[in-house]
């Protein structure tokens, strides 16, 4: 068997009475330096531990001893299943081979200190993860509890706050809770900024963002002039205005585990915006032109979408090559190979599988409205399309007036049944 033991917030394993009969048990017990000094006091002393190598090499010692039919106990600190070690066993290991012991995590604990329940936060880990992911979760008044490591200091998190348009956030750090030197601080984030305060590295971060005062969105439909585009004027330049990306976002409807494919991504309106919102789908923005794609890059680090939405350079169908196959597909772009584009990727989709393509030009529009009947004729899928025509109020000589955008002809194809 294969024991994960979570062992409290304290610096004196807390283990219940079945995970204490497991300790006595197991053969190997395995954990960083200071978890095998909070167990220490619980463990016969002839016991045989080592510390907690890195993954891969952990996968080849647990693998060693389930061969040589040895238990093994892996510590975890709090709950192992949440945020924790416990996710990474259940991915490598049979079920049948592993017993999980939960404890109270330092999310918990950190609740408690400070009076919060723990239902009404937002948790994000940023424990190995990009600092820039804390982007996508900031939100006005709406408190985020964040796991960190040494790449997402209190200082870090403060300056990504103040640079997002949350100056006035608080930020409350816990360190070393459960330890006798335990100790809670609060700041601003503008103040926290430019502090040279020390912390220690066992902690969390709680922060309470305040009003949005910068561009990061509440809700879909970041506004045009938010995004950083291949022209000095804002809200201009190769990217879906605001009412039509809205329009493609609804018509695509991402869900977890989705892989899409943005064709055509411009400077990335619509390729951000489906990685903001689902979080948990895989966005590849295949762009060519070097401007864009620099605008491309800069809007993925600005809104944070670094570890959902890959950026592919290259010219589409060639670029294509090697990705993994989508589920859904947007082509906002094809520079003139749109019957090529449009036949390869009908051929990839699964079934339920999705395309969505825009049109502003007749000449586009033809060319969706062949496949369109094409697709009637081979009854292969469920059908929409939608013209966009927005047209924006603007003032003139102090009057409001609406100057029309041209329109844009949005298609819908959902697979149902093979291509003929």
């Amino acid at each position: 068997m294969i024991h994960v033991v979570g062992l409290g917030v304290s610096h004196l394993a807390e283990l219940s009475s079945d995970a204490q009969q497991a300790l006595a048990q197991v053969d190997l017990v395995i954990g960083s330096e200071r978890q095998l000094s909070t167990i220490k006091a619980l463990m016969p002393s002839d016991k045989a531990t080592t510390e907690l190598p890195k993954l891969a090499e952990l996968k080849t010692l647990v693998e060693g001893g389930i061969a040589e039919e040895k238990s093994v106990m892996i510590l975890a600190s709090g709950d192992p299943l949440f945020y924790g070690i416990g996710r990474w066993f259940s991915r490598y290991f049979s079920q049948s081979d592993l017993r999980f012991y939960p404890a109270v995590s330092s999310l918990q604990m950190a609740c408690h200190r400070l009076g919060l329940a723990l239902q009404d936060l937002e948790v994000l880990s940023l424990h190995g993860r990009p600092v820039e992911k804390l982007k996508t979760r900031l939100r006005q008044n709406q408190p985020l509890l964040i796991l960190t490591d040494s790449k997402s200091y209190p200082q870090v998190l403060a300056q990504h706050c103040v640079e997002s348009g949350f100056p006035q956030a608080q930020l409350t750090v816990l360190e070393t809770l459960g330890y006798p030197d335990e100790q809670i601080r609060s700041f601003f984030a503008s103040e926290l900024v430019e502090a040279d305060h020390k912390f220690d590295p066992l902690h969390l971060t709680l922060i309470e963002p305040g009003s949005n005062q910068g561009y990061l969105p509440e809700f879909p439909g970041i506004p045009d002039q938010h995004f950083i585009t291949d022209t000095d004027k804002p809200g201009k330049g190769m990217i879906s205005k605001r009412e039509v990306r809205l329009m493609i976002l609804s018509l695509m409807q991402l869900s977890r585990d989705d892989q899409v494919w943005d064709i055509g991504a411009g400077c990335g309106g619509v390729a951000v915006e489906l990685a903001y919102w689902q979080p948990l789908a895989t966005v590849n923005a295949i762009e060519h032109h070097p401007d864009r794609l620099s605008c491309l890059e800069a809007n993925r680090q600005r809104f944070g979408v670094v570890s959902n939405l890959k950026i592919v350079e290259g010219r589409a169908p060639e670029a294509l090559e090697g990705l993994a196959s989508p589920n859904k597909v947007f082509i906002g772009g094809s520079d003139g190979e749109l019957p090529q584009l449009l036949a390869q990727v009908w051929a990839l989709l699964p079934i339920g599988g999705v395309l969505v393509a825009s049109a502003v030009t007749e000449n586009t529009k033809q060319l969706l409205m062949q496949f369109w009947q094409e697709r009637s004729l081979a009854e292969d899928s469920q059908l929409e399309t939608t013209q966009v025509a927005v047209s924006r109020g603007e003032t003139l000589a102090g009057q409001l007036m609406y100057r029309p955008n041209l329109p844009v002809n949005l298609f819908k194809f959902v697979k149902t049944g093979d291509v003929v």
